[in-house]
């Protein structure tokens, strides 16, 4: 008896050596695609009530209910971003050869907004220890030629990259397919594989789908929104690359406490500064009256309060995820937090005794 407990056993330690090494041998094939795989697991995700919808009004035809919401994702979200991302390449690389032709003139802008300081401005900067008008002016150019350097380069890493772009692309479109169409069943069969107790997987798994649908419409899409909304009233006003800059700001409004407020609040100063009185307050009021209160009136619309994660984790947690992942950590970074925070609370919970009994 004792001989076939050994047994028994020893082939329980087997299967789960053999099940660990089976995965991480998966994980491994899979890995130049990960990025494919993380944004189909989103969409389809994000997309899954209209996959119901469409399913509801086609029963029993779940393939063309799938390729339906497929097409619908393609025409809403892959569309516009492909153009967006045309016309950012476009603006970038213009931008950059406009700064080293000498075209575009940062140090003789600057300079104009400098010497249109108040007297006060320029005392605040000399008793912080900032004397050297030149210095700042040269750092300024510096800086604004490395980030138009680094958007022209991006921009020849992907024209480099497109098949490697064309077949991802390929095979996210491939799996969302099938996550639409069985992405029910799925999870169903995922849930029955964690070796977990029932109410920790009830709970694990409802608590990192909320948090999930939080992330993506609370944060995400109200960066897009405030991003949007930053480069249509940088087109309204003539300035230049307003796409470059509607993006740096749907970027910078996925950070808490930075905000697309970093790149309109300084335009409009020195529009103020050089003269361009009513274009420094038509984007001061469009900054404040509108992007402003995107993120206090759209957010709490789209996503309870209570289901929000606090903001210093998704900070550190999106610019850990851009370190480790690149773009993907834009999601991928607040998804393993989300997961983090899912897993505590249960156990947590599970720590604390039950003061009736």
């Amino acid at each position: 008896m004792s001989e076939g407990r050994r047994g028994g056993a020893f082939q329980d330690k087997a299967f789960l050596v053999l099940l660990v090494v089976a995965s991480l041998a998966f994980a491994w094939i899979i890995l130049p695609f990960y990025g494919a795989i993380l944004w189909a697991t989103i969409l389809a995700t994000v997309f899954a009530p209209a996959q119901r919808w469409v399913l509801a009004r086609l029963p029993g035809r779940p393939n063309l209910a799938a390729l339906i919401t497929l097409l619908l994702i393609v025409a809403i979200v892959l569309l516009p971003l492909a153009l967006t991302v045309a016309s950012l390449v476009s603006e970038a690389t213009t931008l950059y050869g406009q700064v080293q032709s000498g075209e575009l003139n940062l140090g003789q802008k600057l300079q104009r907004v400098l010497e249109a300081l108040p007297g006060w401005a320029s005392g605040l900067l000399a008793r912080v220890g900032v004397i050297d008008v030149s210095d700042i002016q040269q750092r300024v150019v510096a800086l604004l030629k490395e980030g138009s350097q680094f958007f022209a380069a991006q921009a020849v890493l992907v024209g480099q990259g497109t098949a490697n772009l064309v077949i991802s692309l390929f095979v996210m479109l491939y799996l969302l397919f099938f996550l639409l169409r069985d992405g029910g069943a799925l999870s169903q069969r995922i849930k029955d594989a964690v070796p977990l107790a029932s109410e920790q997987k009830r709970g694990l798994f409802e608590r990192f789908a909320v948090v999930v649908r939080a992330m993506i419409k609370g944060t995400i899409l109200v960066a897009i929104v405030q991003g949007f909304l930053g480069g249509f009233i940088f087109w309204v006003l003539g300035i230049h690359a307003p796409v470059l800059w509607g993006v740096v700001m749907a970027f910078l409004s996925l950070l808490p406490a930075v905000g697309a407020a970093v790149v309109w609040v300084p335009v409009a100063l020195y529009l103020l500064a050089v003269g361009a009185l009513w274009k420094g307050l038509v984007l001061i009021a469009f900054g404040a009256g509108v992007i402003g209160l995107v993120d206090n009136v759209l957010r709490p619309y789209l996503v309870g309060k209570d289901t929000r994660m606090p903001d210093y984790v998704v900070l550190i947690s999106t610019l850990g995820g851009i370190a480790v992942l690149g773009l993907n950590g834009l999601v991928g970074g607040p998804l393993i937090a989300a997961m983090f925070i899912a897993v505590w609370g249960i156990a947590s919970r599970q720590g604390t005794p039950d003061k009736s009994s």
